[in-house]
């Protein structure tokens, strides 16, 4: 038989399969296994609304799950939601033996479902491929812990730190295999926020253009939302009038009238009167309205220049992904990533934790996290 990392990480794949399909729940995988090491079970949380990855990985397994261990990648819940507790599903299979990569991170359940099956004699392990699990669901932990949705800036720029020549010209600075990953970014996301400025400049569509998914599914489009504190995109931009299910937010200061929101009435098109902080869109309220209001849980911040400095400046961002191309400019008039006062001494720069780098062909990704992982692991709690 195989150890307990090579099953969770067949689960963790399987729940990677529901990603921008399951928000506001988490992506969760489950994997039966009976006692020679069979796999005799598999299944995937696929959308809101639909059976949990435990209940479909049993299903699967049919009587074969009677004294088998189960492999899932979040703590089973023990509470009616959309669906019935599935804990109570474990407990009718005959499952023995239940292996979790993490707890729940919802304040209010956390530990339950693990407390009621040990209760019943369900021997229960957790902690098992924790870190690849949190990070799979870290748009999630920070959902139901916070205030607020987790917030990734995404930059793509040349060796140099520039985003566009003096002209405003950036098409394309990465290579087609970046820009694909992107549009996964996209579908995966609840929402994508740009400023008025690369609408007026680039006029995007901000959808998620890729293949069908495995099962058929078609790409989900983010929420598109456009910072314009004073209404200045034009009513025929592109992200007005798109053949898309998802609704485009346009989020102005409060000296917008109605006259000028009329122009813009469209099917789709939606306007939030926002709080202004410094002349700008107040994006800590912005985003606290995104999720108390619209149950947003992931956004995805792709610009322009002051729009990414705003955004850092404001402390919402959780994670930040630069995309290097193999370019460079070679002068100082090209627009730079962030465009806006820097602090004046190298100690008081934002420093970057937990980073990673990736290779698309020849452009290069530096991801990493603005903040420590904000709850202690299994291990941790057990080493102190």
């Amino acid at each position: 038989m195989k150890d307990h990392d090579f099953y969770m990480q067949i689960a963790l794949a399987l729940a990677e399969k529901a990603a921008g399909y399951t928000s506001p729940n988490p992506m969760v995988g489950a994997v039966v296994v009976d006692a020679s090491g069979r796999i005799v079970g598999q299944g995937y949380h696929r959308a809101v609304g639909e059976s949990h990855a435990e209940v479909n990985a049993i299903d699967e397994a049919g009587e074969a799950a009677r004294g088998a261990i189960l492999y899932v990648t979040l703590e089973p819940c023990n509470h009616t939601g959309r669906t019935p507790p599935c804990t109570r599903k474990i407990l009718e299979s005959g499952i023995e033996n239940v292996i979790v990569a993490m707890p729940d991170p919802n304040p209010s359940v956390v530990g339950g479902g693990s407390d009621y099956l040990i209760s019943h004699g369900i021997a229960v392990t957790v902690g098992v491929c924790e870190e690849a699990a949190r990070r799979l669901n870290e748009a999630f932990i920070t959902y139901v812990t916070t205030r607020r949705p987790f917030v990734t800036l995404k930059c793509a720029m040349t060796l140099d730190g520039r985003i566009a020549t003096r002209t405003g010209d950036s098409k394309w600075i990465t290579g087609e295999a970046s820009r694909h990953y992107v549009h996964a970014l996209r579908h995966a996301s609840d929402a994508i926020l740009v400023g008025a400025g690369t609408v007026r400049k680039d006029d995007p569509s901000l959808t998620a253009r890729i293949p069908l998914s495995p099962d058929g599914r078609k790409p989900v489009d983010p929420l598109r939302i456009v910072l314009d504190t004073r209404l200045t995109i034009s009513e025929t931009s592109r992200v007005l009038h798109l053949d898309s299910k998802a609704d485009t937010l346009i989020v102005t200061g409060p000296e917008i009238s109605d006259i000028q929101r009329n122009k813009f009435q469209k099917k789709g098109v939606r306007f939030l009167t926002a709080p202004l902080y410094q002349e700008r869109i107040d994006l800590n309220w912005l985003m606290g309205y995104l999720k108390e209001e619209l149950e947003v849980s992931s956004v995805l911040v792709e610009g322009g220049s002051r729009v990414s400095a705003a955004a850092l400046a404001s402390g919402i961002v959780d994670k930040i992904m630069f995309f290097y191309a193999p370019k460079i400019l070679g002068g100082d008039d090209g627009v730079p990533v962030c465009k806006a006062p820097g602090p004046e001494w190298m100690k008081d720069s934002i420093s970057i934790k937990r980073v990673a780098v990736r290779r698309f062909d020849d452009d290069i990704l530096v991801e990493g996290y603005l903040h420590p992982d904000p709850r202690p692991s299994e291990k941790e709690k057990r080493n102190p």
